[in-house]
């Protein structure tokens, strides 16, 4: 017998961390699936280099996409040639993240976005990136701390957010401290998408899609201040709520079908 439950299945790429004559290893960062099935959903990671039907089929199960922080987006994807200060980038890891990114804008997926994801979404939806904030923003403030100098949970520096915006509507304030681990940034935001948070520099720390069901992304990491910043928690309750509304649909019209058979 099927079960149907309305607990929402969400849906986070892997990442390529070694390659070899006869296999591909990838590897994930914990704290997002720990934060999602704290705010109730079903976390899943997906694989990279599934072939196109079987992503697809994978994809029609998923209620949300989040796409996590990691190595750099490749320039290519949005017309650029690579600069010198580029770091690491992951091909296959692109590949995945912007087909099923593009996929859920265009099916209003609810996707939520986290420093690379949040760079990775613009992307996919047409917008562009600064490659390298020291080489080409250089009045930046810093923002690529590392973890062993500065932990996960500690803020270095205030976000503004736009007052109007859902981003400031759900944490319900107009500034908050978050942490830093990027070099890269938006630069255009996509078509559609409008910057919502800035750092004091002017770098855009947050961009949302205001006509879609939930389509956010964030620069810092509130994975990583999950455990101790409730504004962080509301992030992931936020757009786990968001994909929920579509699971419970899901589960009920299952639950309707089974009935009349």
């Amino acid at each position: 017998m099927a079960h149907f439950h309305s607990l929402p299945l969400v849906g986070i790429p892997a990442s390529v961390y070694r390659e070899t004559a006869g296999a591909t290893y990838f590897q994930f960062n914990g704290n997002y699936p720990a934060a999602l099935a704290a705010s109730g959903a079903l976390p899943v990671v997906i694989p990279l280099g599934l072939p196109e039907d079987a992503l697809r089929e994978l994809f029609a199960r998923l209620d949300g996409l989040c796409l996590a922080g990691g190595v750099d987006v490749d320039p290519a994807h949005y017309g650029e040639a690579q600069h010198p200060a580029l770091g690491k980038v992951d091909a296959a890891r692109d590949a995945t993240e912007l087909t099923l990114a593009r996929w859920a804008l265009d099916a209003d997926l609810p996707v939520f976005g986290v420093c690379r994801g949040i760079q990775l979404l613009n992307v996919a939806a047409g917008g562009s990136l600064y490659q390298d904030l020291a080489a080409q923003l250089p009045a930046a403030l810093p923002h690529s701390y590392s973890t062993d100098d500065s932990p996960w949970e500690r803020p270095v520096h205030p976000v503004r957010l736009a007052g109007q915006s859902r981003l400031a509507g759900l944490l319900g304030v107009n500034e908050l401290p978050t942490n830093s681990f990027h070099h890269q940034a938006v630069k255009q935001p996509a078509p559609g998408f409008v910057a919502v948070a800035w750092a004091a520099d002017g770098v855009v720390e947050g961009i949302e899609d205001p006509s879609r069901r939930f389509a956010l992304a964030v620069q810092w990491h509130p994975e990583g201040m999950y455990g101790s910043d409730p504004l962080a928690r509301r992030l992931f309750d936020a757009f786990v709520a968001a994909s929920r509304r579509g699971a419970t649909a899901q589960a009920a019209a299952a639950e309707t079908a089974r009935s009349r058979q």
